[in-house]
């Protein structure tokens, strides 16, 4: 063998290894996002503490989809990650049950608290005979 083929053989195993490297440290960096990001759709945790809380008024309208109404809580600070949200709206069992209106949400709600609070039914006001 010459020095040439030697050296570009050299140069082949050490690109492949290379290659397998690259690779592996984004299969690693894939997994754990997919980790961390599954973890969090079952364990994520309010913006604030109840003593820090704010309460935020959002608006939601009946043509708005699980991505809107995301994009719309991380607008107003009350969640992280609208793409988290979405996730975790589809694997609710409120996922159908969004009802539009206007809410008062705080930043110590979880995001299941505040799918709760959007998908209520909202209470008609009554006057009773003690209110007259």
């Amino acid at each position: 063998m010459d020095a040439g083929r030697i050296l570009m053989k050299f140069f082949s195993v050490c690109l492949s290894v290379i290659v397998f490297v690259v690779f592996a440290f984004l299969l690693y960096r894939m997994g754990e996002y997919s980790f961390d990001f599954g973890y969090r759709v079952f364990t994520e945790k309010a913006m604030t503490t109840e003593e820090n809380a704010k309460d935020k008024v959002v608006r939601i309208t009946s043509d708005m989809g699980a991505k809107e109404i995301g994009d719309l809580l991380e607008s107003k600070e009350l969640i992280r990650d609208s793409n988290l949200f979405v996730v975790q709206l589809m694997l609710s069992a409120y996922k159908d049950d969004m009802k539009p209106g206007t809410y008062t949400l705080s930043t110590s709600m979880t995001a299941k608290e505040m799918m709760q609070v959007i998908s209520a039914e909202e209470e008609e006001e009554t006057e009773t005979e003690d209110e007259k």
